[in-house]
C-alpha cells in the first residue's frame, strides 16, 4: 500500500505547465504518425445523434485546468494545447461557439469510469489496458515522457541515472502513470508518496516532504522555469527524462464512457486534423518549448 499524503494546495496552486528548458535533447513528443481512422471521413455526420445533447457537445477538463494545456483556466478560449485541440475536434464534429459546453471533473473519477457528465474528457489521460477495461479512448493525440524534478541544491541534484533514484523519497499524483513508473521501474528503497494531484505533489516538494517529483515532462519543465508568482517552483530543475513503455512515452487519448459510439467519430476528427496539419500546428504552438530535457540512463 502506498503512503498517502493529503497536502492542501494553497491559493494559486502550482500550475500543470511548462516553459522551456536548460537541457539538451529529447525524444519526439508529437502524436504518432498513424491513427486507426482514415482521414477524409465525415466526422460531423458520424457524430449526429451520438452526443449527450443532440444540440451540443460536452467536453470535460480538470478543476482547475492548467497551462500549457489550458491557459488562465478558461478552456472555452481555445488557448492551451488541450483547449485548442478540443475545440478543433469539436469543430470537426460539427460543434462551435455556444454549442460547445465545458464541465469539470476530477482525474480519478474520470479514469475510473464513474463520471458520465461529458461526451469526452481530456486531462493528459494515458491510454493503458487497465483503464480500457472501464473507459474508452480515442486514438492518441500526443506522447509524453516521464521526468524528474527537484531542487537545484537538493538530493535529486546528484542523480546521474535511474538507478540513483532508488535512494530518494519520490512522489507523484495518485492514479497516474508517473506513480506506476516509480513503483514498477524505479523501485525506490522508500515507499512512494502518493498525492491527490500534481499540485499537491508540488506543494510537498516545496515543503521538503519529498526529495523529487516524477511527472510528465511538460509539467516538470514548467515548474522548473516559471517563477513562483506564475505557479512554478523556484530553484528547481528538471534533471532528466526517461521513456516509459514500448512506445517510448505515455500516449494520451481523449477519454469516453466505455464503448461510447462517439469514439469512432472523434478518431475521424483527429485523423482529419492530423492530415490537415492542424494537429502539428497546435502541438508546435503550445508544446514545442516544453519538451526538452536530458535522458537519464538506467545506470
Amino acid at each position: 500500500m502506498k503512503r498517502q499524503i493529503l497536502v492542501l494546495a494553497a491559493a494559486g496552486a502550482v500550475l500543470f505547465a511548462a516553459c522551456g528548458s536548460d537541457s539538451t535533447s529529447s525524444p519526439a513528443t508529437n502524436a504518432p504518425d498513424t491513427t486507426a481512422a482514415a482521414s477524409g471521413g465525415d466526422a460531423k455526420a458520424c457524430a449526429q445523434g451520438k452526443t449527450l445533447d443532440a444540440a451540443s457537445l460536452t467536453i470535460a477538463t480538470g478543476d482547475p485546468a492548467f497551462p500549457p494545456y489550458v491557459i488562465d483556466d478558461k478552456p472555452e478560449a481555445g488557448k492551451g494545447f488541450e483547449s485548442a485541440l478540443a475545440l478543433a475536434v469539436a469543430k470537426e464534429l460539427g460543434f462551435e461557439g455556444d454549442t460547445v459546453k465545458w464541465v469539470r471533473t476530477s482525474f480519478d473519477t474520470a479514469v475510473a469510469g464513474d463520471d458520465t457528465t461529458f461526451d469526452f474528457n481530456l486531462q493528459q489521460f494515458t491510454i493503458n489496458a487497465d483503464r480500457q477495461k472501464v473507459v474508452s479512448f480515442s486514438d492518441p493525440y500526443y506522447t509524453a515522457n516521464q521526468a524528474l524534478i527537484g531542487y537545484t541544491d537538493g538530493p535529486a541534484a546528484s542523480v546521474k541515472s535511474i538507478a540513483d533514484l532508488k535512494k530518494l523519497k519520490l512522489g507523484a499524483a495518485a492514479g497516474t502513470t508517473s506513480l506506476t513508473y516509480i513503483s514498477d521501474v524505479i523501485k525506490p528503497d522508500a515507499e512512494a508518496f502518493t498525492f491527490n494531484s500534481n499540485a499537491d505533489a508540488a506543494t510537498a516538494l516545496d515543503n521538503k516532504q519529498i526529495d523529487a517529483i516524477i511527472s510528465d515532462l511538460p509539467t516538470a519543465i514548467f515548474w522548473a522555469n516559471a517563477g513562483a508568482e506564475f505557479g512554478g517552483i523556484d530553484n528547481t530543475k528538471v534533471f532528466g527524462q526517461f521513456p516509459l513503455g514500448d512506445q517510448g512515452g505515455d500516449q494520451w487519448g481523449l477519454l469516453f464512457a466505455k464503448d461510447n459510439p462517439l469514439v469512432e467519430c472523434a478518431n475521424i476528427a483527429l485523423a482529419n486534423i492530423k492530415a490537415s496539419g492542424d494537429l502539428d500546428k497546435i502541438t508546435t504552438e503550445w508544446m514545442s518549448n516544453y519538451t526538452e530535457a536530458p535522458t537519464l540512463p538506467e545506470s
